[in-house]
């Protein structure tokens, strides 16, 4: 024979002389009392029939079942059996944060204080399945294997720190892989991820290697650590003194929690999303995603199974008990019942009257009195009683619930999104399901009102995303799957109209006649008369000069002027040929900068470049310049596109 529980032994060894000196104390002390509010003369008259043994007999028979429910307690056990206890469970690998963001106390102490909290109440539920964990950052790594050693998990989850990993950021594709690594080296069963993190990635790829990881079989669930508005980013060096988190331009880093990422990772890996707020949160994940999973055998092993035997000692000691209940200190029957029942009735009176006043005041402004307004038609009205209870129950998504199906009854839309919205965050899958599929009806209705096709289409494109997250939280909902064909096909027609008339609208266009006006050239050239005149003036005082000078021969000076104009002519002919060869290469030039380049040309004097010839050299050299640049390798182009956040 041995006991499962021996400490209760010596607990029994404590208490059972304490319990027998209490009432041999108050045994006295009632005497005494007796005797000093009642006359000893009195006394034998108002004792009569009271037999001192059978106190004493009632106070034993009470010692003694104490004993024998401490006994109880202590779990005898008496003859064993050998059984083979096989251990059937998940194989859960718990994923955790461990970036400087994680530091934000927008939940406090911290994000990552909070997460370790939330493994461990992981640990505790998960009972019968091994557990690993995976710490990440800018990398990740296993630092625990999977094991049924709860000690050895509790003892890596509390050796995590910022600094456990020293590459700074998030990369959630990273902790993905490594999971995926593991799930590859063990045993053929059922593999889930759990993700504690605030899911501000730095890394692209995340959905896509949650997809990878659902064709290999592992299930991701995610839990948000943080709040959407978020935190200022705090960091301590080595002297104690606090200072803020900044990037590489300087401006102080805010953490705020991405749930958009978090829910596309968890859904596209067969899991959902859940934030880490209340105290029931790792309960609903447990009870609501990993419990309903198959398990499998991760180990299995013979014990020797030992046979109870504390319902002999407890039923004895029940059975005493009854004993000393039905044993009377006197010889004589107690008082009669009838006259103990008259106050209890009294007692039951006052109880109901107090009950039949008291429960008015509490339907005044409940849930019951709201859905009665629904049930008769008094929507507005349900609407405001559901508002006024939400003032009181901000958490209850329940309330959001019903509060966006009164403003959908209503005809207010906007409210009823609202409202369904705010029911999605419910750890009830059911609920959230029923969410999104009045939430895809209300943006379908919403968008029916609107007349201008692109609102229309962003509504109804809304629609659409509802109705699909209803379908897959549950596949066996018939209206949400019909509801969203029948929406799909409306987006479809209206987008089809949509091109029809952009269509018939550029034909219409394309009919219209072209009376762009054209660019008014001769605007231009009229800044250039001024150096033109000039330039006539400055020939024709030369050819006064050249006339006032003495003449030479005749013949000569004729032959000479002949070959002027012939070189001018040659020269003109060549400057047209080089304006035809740029308008060619560069068609933006305008045909009156042509002219203007041919009069600067006729004007100078032989042997002399005009301005428009310089700048026509200059830009033919230009184009024959080559810049060297320096290409760096794929490798290192990719890592400088890279933007490194070390948070």
């Amino acid at each position: 024979m041995m006991f499962a529980n021996p400490q209760m032994l010596w607990l029994l060894l404590v208490t059972l002389p304490l319990l027998t000196v209490f009432l041999w104390w108050a045994w006295r002390k009632k005497q005494s009392l007796i005797a000093r509010f009642v006359q000893s003369r009195l006394l034998a008259n108002l004792t009569v029939g009271v037999s001192p043994i059978r106190q004493k007999i009632r106070s034993a028979l009470l010692v003694a079942a104490v004993a024998l429910i401490f006994v109880a307690l202590a779990q005898p056990q008496w003859g064993f059996a050998w059984e083979e206890a096989r251990q059937r469970g998940l194989d859960i690998l718990v994923a955790i944060d461990t970036s400087r963001s994680m530091l934000a106390e927008d939940i406090p102490p911290n994000r990552l204080t909070r997460a370790k909290l939330a493994a461990l109440d992981l640990m505790k539920a998960a009972k019968s399945d091994r557990l690993g964990l995976i710490a990440f950052a800018g990398t990740a790594f296993l630092q625990c294997p999977l094991t049924i050693d709860d000690e050895a998990f509790r003892q890596s989850v509390a050796a995590l720190d910022v600094g456990v990993i020293p590459q700074g950021g998030t990369a959630l594709t990273e902790a993905i892989d490594v999971a995926l690594a593991t799930a590859k080296d063990e045993a053929d069963n059922v593999k889930v991820l759990v993700v504690f993190t605030d899911g501000e990635d730095h890394e692209e790829g995340a959905v896509a290697a949650a997809q990878k990881a659902a064709k290999a079989g592992l299930r991701i669930f995610t839990v948000g650590v943080g709040t959407a508005e978020g935190e200022l980013l705090r960091a301590k060096d080595e002297k104690g003194t606090t200072s803020y988190v900044k990037d590489d331009k300087g401006n102080v880093v805010k953490s705020r929690l991405n749930e958009t990422l978090l829910r596309e990772i968890a859904e596209a890996a067969n899991g959902f999303y859940l934030p880490l707020r209340g105290a029931s949160v790792i309960e609903a994940l447990y009870k609501q995603g990993l419990a309903p999973l198959p398990k499998s055998d991760i180990a299995s092993r013979r014990l020797r199974h030992y046979h109870e035997r504390f319902q002999w000692p407890l039923g004895l000691a029940i059975l005493l008990l009854i004993v000393e209940f039905f044993v009377p200190d006197r010889r004589r029957v107690s008082r009669s019942e009838a006259i103990l029942a008259a106050p209890n009735a009294e007692l039951r009176k006052a109880v109901a009257l107090l009950v039949a006043v008291a429960l008015p005041a509490t339907l005044i402004g409940s849930p019951s009195t709201a859905l009665k307004k629904y049930q008769n038609g008094k929507y507005d009205e349900a609407l405001d009683e559901y508002q006024r209870l939400l003032e009181r129950k901000p958490d209850d998504q329940r309330l959001y619930f019903n509060a966006g199906a009164a403003a959908y009854k209503a005809k207010e839309f906007e409210s009823a999104t609202k409202n369904f919205g705010a029911a999605l965050q419910a750890t009830d899958l059911n609920l959230q399901q029923r969410a999104y599929y009045n939430l895809g009806d209300t943006f379908y209705q919403q968008g029916e009102q609107l007349a201008e096709p692109a609102k229309k289409t962003e509504a109804w494109e809304q629609a659409v995303k509802g109705f699909e997250s209803a379908v897959k939280l549950n596949p066996k909902d018939v209206d949400a799957k019909h509801n969203l064909e029948f929406v799909k096909q409306k987006l479809a027609e209206l987008k089809k109209q949509q091109e029809q008339s952009k269509s018939k609208q550029n034909q219409q266009d394309s009919s219209k006649p072209q009376n762009e006006p054209q660019q008014d050239q001769s605007s231009q050239p009229n800044q250039q008369p001024n150096q033109k005149s000039d330039q006539s003036k400055e020939d024709q005082s030369k050819q006064d000069q050249a006339s006032q000078s003495p003449k030479p021969d005749d013949d000569k000076s004729e032959k000479d002027k002949k070959e002027k104009d012939s070189a001018k002519r040659d020269q003109e002919k060549a400057d047209q040929a080089e304006n035809k060869e740029k308008s060619a290469a560069d068609p933006g030039e305008k045909s009156d900068e042509q002219g203007d380049a041919s009069e600067q040309a006729s004007a100078t004097p032989l042997g002399q470049m005009t301005r428009e010839q310089a700048r026509q050299l200059l830009d033919s050299q230009k184009g024959d310049e080559k810049v060297m640049m320096f290409l760096p390798s794929n490798d290192k182009a990719k890592s400088r596109s890279k933007v490194f956040k070390d948070w």
